[in-house]
């Protein structure tokens, strides 16, 4: 492990807390102007994400309907009543994807699954990064606010699903996350950058709770009047492995 990365864990709550963590579960809010460009309606009302903290899994309730959940797994995408009956399926959701562009329209299985992997992402990050298969360097730091972010590419192993096979994290100086880069490859591969706000400290892991992403310029700076993405996080909290 290099030594940033052991900083930035640290940081968050430390390696051996969270592996003490099966489940994250929150309640979020999304907006931005990408669900409009796949011709999709984006409510704000807030919805219950559940993800598992060891493995990819993930699910999202209510989707489509009161009575309906999502159930995510990299290699299978499920749309669910409560009580379990499927009302859609697709099986290796990724290739369905193929020939996307950032306004290809999304049904809601395509929606169902990118909305998944990247929430698994976002409420494992920084510590999916010391998961088995994750390759993890040190890269040049990012200066922006008058501050200098240090940066960890990763390289996604080929089970787990994500923006990008390659992603960018940047830290603080007090090694806490700041911003995060990738590619939406299921979205014709446009560059984006998301930054991550109030941080706040539950049960000693420490978390953004606001997400915010822009498309990204050829300089590698975000478009801030093009708001992708935003995501509000409350009520978060966590179902351990054992009774600590």
């Amino acid at each position: 492990m290099s030594p940033l990365l052991h900083e930035v864990l640290s940081a968050h709550g430390g390696l051996e807390r969270w592996r003490q963590v099966r489940t994250v579960r929150a309640t979020i809010v999304t907006g931005g102007l990408l669900w409009g460009m796949k011709g999709l309606v984006q409510d704000p009302d807030p919805r219950e994400m559940t993800v598992s903290a060891q493995s990819q899994h993930a699910s999202v309730h209510p989707f489509g309907a009161p009575d309906q959940r999502t159930d995510f797994t990299a290699d299978r995408i499920t749309i669910e009543k409560l009580d379990g009956r499927t009302v859609a399926e697709r099986v290796d959701p990724r290739a369905s994807f193929d020939g996307h562009e950032m306004r290809t329209p999304w049904d809601p299985l395509h929606r169902a699954y990118f909305n998944g992997y990247a929430m698994w992402t976002y409420l494992t990050t920084p510590f999916l990064l010391a998961m088995p298969g994750f390759e993890v360097s040190e890269i040049e730091p990012w200066s922006e606010g008058g501050e200098r972010w240090r940066g960890l590419r990763a390289t996604f192993p080929a089970h787990i699903a994500g923006h990008s096979r390659i992603q960018d994290f940047y830290f603080g100086p007090d090694h806490l996350l700041r911003r995060h880069d990738y590619h939406v490859d299921v979205a014709g591969g446009f560059a984006a950058a998301q930054y991550v706000h109030d941080i706040v400290e539950v049960d000693g892991l420490r978390f953004p709770t606001a997400r915010r992403a822009y498309r990204r310029d050829e300089n590698g700076s975000a478009i801030h009047d093009e708001l992708l993405v935003s995501i509000d996080i409350t009520n978060l909290r966590f179902e351990e492995m054992t009774t600590r």
